[in-house]
Order: structure tokens, then C-alpha cells, then sequence
């Protein structure tokens, strides 16, 4: 079964964390043993697993990113400006798989999921897929 998430983003760089909600479609389709595929079809945007113990994780990355691919290069041609978005995206990826054991994402002790906004804010879309038998 495919679901279908939708979420409002607030700002042009941010973090999302969406642990919660690929848990929940475990939970809602009984899956005890397996994997979880997390995909986002913008190309602007990605999923990543990282720290979600300190905020200050979020914040680094965000800022570290802007280093690497600021907004402002005047080479930079793609029509629309968003060049910087293009390249943070595709340095996070698309897609992340979760192992699934005894009902439970098999995360890291620090580990969350995170829908990665770089052009926003906007209304954003990201896809959860059980890749299991039930």
C-alpha cells in the first residue's frame, strides 16, 4: 500500500522530522518484519535520516549547506534561481529505506527521518511504500 503525506513547509531551508508518520503507516498495516521505502518526488526537496536528539544538528546542516551551495552565483543559469536548491537536494537524495523488526523502524538511539525543504515554503509531498509480504 502507497501513502500519500502532505505537509506545509515555513521557511526556504528546514528540517522536518517525519519518524511520527512512517511509524504510524507501520502501525496501520501491522507490519512486524520488513522495510519501509520513504520517497519525495520534488526535486527541490529530499529525505535524509540524521540526529534528532539536538535541534542544533538541523540548524548546522541548513547552514553548512548554504556554504557549500549559496543562493546568490552569478554563473549560475537555470531560469527560475534555484540552483542552490537543486544541488542540496540532490546531495541529500530522493528516498531512504527503514528496516522494519518486531513492528518497530530500526533506527540509530539518535535517528529520526527528516523531510528536507530547500525552496520554500511551499505545500510539499512525500510517499511512504511497504517494501514487505503482509
Amino acid at each position: 500500500m502507497l501513502k500519500k503525506q502532505t505537509l506545509r513547509t515555513n521557511k526556504r531551508d528546514e528540517m522536518i522530522e517525519v519518524t511520527e508518520e512512517v511509524q504510524t503507516y507501520v502501525n496501520e498495516l501491522g507490519i512486524q518484519e520488513g522495510a519501509v521505502l520513504i520517497y519525495c518526488p520534488h526535486t527541490t526537496a529530499g529525505i535524509t535520516i540524521n540526529e534528532n536528539a539536538d535541534p542544533d544538528v538541523k540548524g548546522d546542516m541548513i547552514r553548512r549547506f548554504d556554504e557549500i551551495y549559496p543562493w546568490n552565483v552569478v554563473k549560475d543559469m537555470h531560469a527560475e534561481g534555484n540552483t542552490a536548491a537543486h544541488m542540496k537536494a540532490s546531495t541529500v537524495g530522493a528516498s531512504q529505506t527503514v528496516i522494519i523488526t518486531n513492528g518497530r523502524l530500526l533506527l540509530g538511539t539518535w535517528q529520526g527521518i527528516y523531510f528536507c525543504e530547500f525552496d520554500g515554503p511551499r505545500q510539499r509531498t512525500f510517499y511512504i511504500k511497504s517494501l514487505s509480504q503482509n
